[in-house]
C-alpha cells in the first residue's frame, strides 16, 4: 500500500521557484532529518505519480519506493573554483604564471627610487642646495610614507581588491619616477618622490596578501622569491646609477628618471590580472582556486529529478537564495547563503550568514567554516606579538634606511671613490639575493625564529663596530656584514605570514606591523644627517646605528615566538 504524502502548511508550492535549484529549507531539511529516507542516485528510475497539490510538500517516497518526480527541474552540477569539474583549467595555472612574473616585477621596483638617490645624494643635495639637516629629512621620506600610505593599503585592498591597488602602486612608482628629476626645486623633488613612495608603501603591505592567498602552501618560498627579487633590484640600483649618470653625460637629473622605464615594465603583468576578479570581493579575502577546492576534485554529480536534500539537524542550512540576494554562480543550492558570494567561490567555503527569511524560527546556524572565521579579522592592537613584530620592523627599517642612504657618504667621506662607494653598497644590498630565498624557507621550518634574529643582530654588531674603527681598511668585509644584517626584512614578512592563521588576520597583521615600524624608522636618518652636521664626523651615527642592534635583536625574538595573534586577541 503506497504512502501518501502529508500536506504541510510550510512548505512552499512545487511549481514556485526561487533558485535555479530548488532546495529544502532550513525547517524542512531539519524535520526530515530524522526520517527514513532514500535519496535517488543516478541509476534510480523516477516513477510516475499524481501531481502534489499546491500545499503538498515534496513527495517522501516509502520504504522500498523509488523518488517520484516533483518537476522537470533538475539541479545542476557543483561547480568547483577551477572548472566545472576535473583538473584546474590552464587558465588557472596562466593567472598564476601572471601573479608570479607581477610579483617579481613589483619587487625589483620597491627599491630602486631610494637607493639610486643614496648613490647620488651628493650631487642631488649641490643641485638642489641642500643642507645635511634637509639632506636627513629627505632620507627620511620613505619610512614617512611608508608609515602614513601603508595603512590605507588594507581598505583599499577591501574596496578595490589587492591586485587592483597593487597595479596603482605600480603605476605611481613609474609617475613620481618620471617628474622626480625634472621637478624644480626641493618642495617639488620631494613631492614626486612621495608620490612613488606611496606606491611602494601600498604594495609593500600587499605582497604578503597576494603570496599568502594565491600560494598558500608556498608561502615561505614566495616570500623568498621576492625577497630575492626586492634585493636585486636594491642592489643593481646602487651599483649603476652612479655609471649610467656618467655614461649619460653626468646629469643626475637623467641617472634617477632612468629607472622609470624598468617601473613601467611592471605595470604590465598587473593589467591582465584586473580581470580576474576573484580577489576583490569585500572582505578583502582572494577568493582564488589555491585557497579553496582542490585542483582535482571531481564534481559533485547531478543529482536525479524527485531526489531529496537532507540535512542533520544540528547543521541546518538556510534556503538557497535566488539571483537577487547574490548567490554566485554555480554555488552548490546546499551551501548558498544569503550573503553575496564571490563568483566562481567554492561551495564548500561560503560563509553562514544571518537565516533568510524563509528558514523556520530558532533553526540552528550552520556550522562556520575557516571563511567564516576570517572574515572577522583579529584586532592586532591588543597583541603583544603583534607589537614585537611592529617594533622589530622598525629596528631593522632605521638600519636599512640609514645604509641606503648614507652608506656611500661614510665611505666616500672616508676616502673611497664615489664609484666604489656606490658598488660596496650594492655588495651590501646584494646579499640579500641568496639569503633572502634561504632565510625565509628556513624560518618556515622552525617553531621559533629568535636563533635567526639573534644572528642577523650580531652581524650588524660586527659590522658598525668595523665602520667606526676602520671604514675605507676593511670597506669590502664591513660592507658584507652589514648585508648579512639587512637580510632581517625578509625574516620579518615571513614571520607576518606566520603570526596569523587567516588571510584577513596577514592584512591586519602586515598593515599594523609595517605601519608601526616605519613610522619608527621615521627619526633614524634624520638624527644620522643631524648628528653628521653637528659632530663634524660620522662616529656618533655609527655608534647610533649599531646601538640599535640590541633592542632589534630583543623584539625580534620575542616576534619570533611559535603563536599566532589570533591567540592573543
Amino acid at each position: 500500500m503506497r504512502d501518501e504524502p502529508t500536506p504541510d502548511p510550510t512548505a512552499r508550492p512545487s511549481g514556485t521557484t526561487t533558485a535555479p535549484a530548488a532546495t529544502a529549507t532550513a525547517a524542512t531539511a531539519a524535520t526530515a532529518a530524522p526520517r527514513a529516507q532514500t535519496t535517488a542516485t543516478a541509476g534510480d528510475s523516477p516513477v510516475p505519480g499524481p501531481a502534489p497539490s499546491p500545499d503538498a510538500t515534496r513527495h517522501r517516497p516509502g520504504r522500498g519506493e523509488p523518488a517520484r518526480p516533483t518537476g522537470d527541474r533538475r539541479r545542476p552540477p557543483v561547480r568547483t573554483a577551477s572548472g566545472p569539474a576535473g583538473p584546474a583549467a590552464p587558465a588557472h595555472r596562466w593567472t598564476l604564471g601572471l601573479v608570479t612574473a607581477g610579483l617579481v616585477l613589483a619587487a625589483l621596483n620597491l627599491r630602486p627610487a631610494i637607493t639610486s638617490l643614496g648613490a647620488l645624494l651628493e650631487e642631488v643635495s649641490e643641485g638642489l642646495h641642500m643642507s645635511g639637516s634637509v639632506a636627513g629629512v629627505l632620507t627620511s621620506v620613505p619610512p614617512l610614507c611608508f608609515a602614513v600610505f601603508g595603512i590605507t593599503a588594507p581598505r583599499l585592498a577591501r574596496r578595490f581588491g589587492p591586485v587592483a591597488v597593487v597595479c596603482a602602486g605600480m603605476i605611481a612608482i613609474f609617475t613620481g619616477l618620471v617628474l622626480r628629476p625634472f621637478a624644480g626645486g626641493t618642495a617639488g623633488f620631494l613631492a614626486a618622490s612621495a608620490l612613488a613612495l606611496m606606491g611602494i608603501a601600498v604594495s609593500n603591505v600587499l605582497m604578503p596578501v597576494i603570496v599568502k592567498r594565491y600560494f598558500p602552501d608556498r608561502v615561505g618560498g614566495m616570500t623568498g622569491l621576492y625577497s630575492m627579487a626586492l634585493a636585486l633590484g636594491t642592489s643593481v640600483a646602487a651599483a649603476a646609477t652612479v655609471p649610467m649618470t656618467e655614461a649619460l653625460g653626468g646629469d643626475w637629473r637623467i641617472g634617477l628618471g632612468v629607472w622609470a622605464a624598468v617601473a613601467a615594465l611592471a605595470v604590465l603583468p598587473w593589467i591582465p590580472l584586473l580581470r580576474h576578479r576573484a580577489d576583490t570581493d569585500r572582505t578583502g579575502e582572494l577568493t582564488t582556486a589555491t585557497s579553496s577546492t582542490a585542483p582535482n576534485a571531481p564534481a559533485r554529480p547531478a543529482a536525479p529529478p524527485g531526489a531529496t536534500t537532507s540535512a542533520p539537524p544540528a547543521t541546518a542550512t538556510p534556503t538557497a537564495a535566488s539571483p537577487e540576494r547574490g548567490t554566485a554562480p554555480g554555488a552548490s543550492p546546499a551551501t548558498a547563503t544569503p550573503a553575496a558570494t564571490a563568483p566562481g567561490a567554492s561551495p564548500e567555503t561560503a560563509a553562514p550568514t544571518d537565516p533568510a527569511p524563509g528558514d523556520a524560527p530558532g533553526a540552528p546556524p550552520a556550522t562556520p567554516t575557516h571563511a567564516a572565521t576570517a572574515a572577522a579579522p583579529p584586532r592586532v592592537t591588543r597583541s603583544r606579538t603583534a607589537w614585537a613584530l611592529g617594533c622589530f620592523f622598525g629596528l631593522q627599517a632605521t638600519g636599512a634606511y640609514i645604509t641606503m642612504g648614507w652608506m656611500p657618504q661614510i665611505f666616500r667621506d672616508a676616502g673611497v671613490p664615489a664609484t666604489t662607494a656606490g658598488v660596496l653598497l650594492a655588495v651590501t644590498m646584494v646579499m640579500g639575493v641568496p639569503l633572502a630565498f634561504v632565510i625565509p624557507r628556513l624560518a618556515t621550518r622552525m617553531k621559533t625564529q629568535g636563533p635567526i634574529v639573534v644572528a642577523l643582530g650580531l652581524c650588524g654588531l660586527a659590522g658598525y663596530t668595523g665602520l667606526f674603527f676602520a671604514p675605507a681598511a676593511g670597506a669590502w668585509a664591513w660592507a658584507l656584514l652589514l648585508g648579512v644584517s639587512n637580510c632581517a626584512f625578509p625574516l620579518a614578512l615571513t614571520m607576518i605570514g606566520m603570526r596569523s592563521r587567516s588571510g584577513a588576520g596577514v592584512v591586519r597583521l602586515s598593515a599594523f606591523a609595517q605601519s608601526v615600524g616605519y613610522l619608527i624608522s621615521i627619526p633614524g636618518p634624520l638624527l644620522v644627517g643631524v648628528l653628521y652636521q653637528h659632530s663634524g664626523g660620522w662616529g656618533l651615527p655609527i655608534a647610533l646605528m649599531g646601538g640599535l642592534m640590541v633592542p632589534q635583536m630583543i623584539v625580534g625574538t620575542l616576534a619570533g615566538r611559535d603563536r599566532t595573534v589570533e591567540d592573543e586577541c
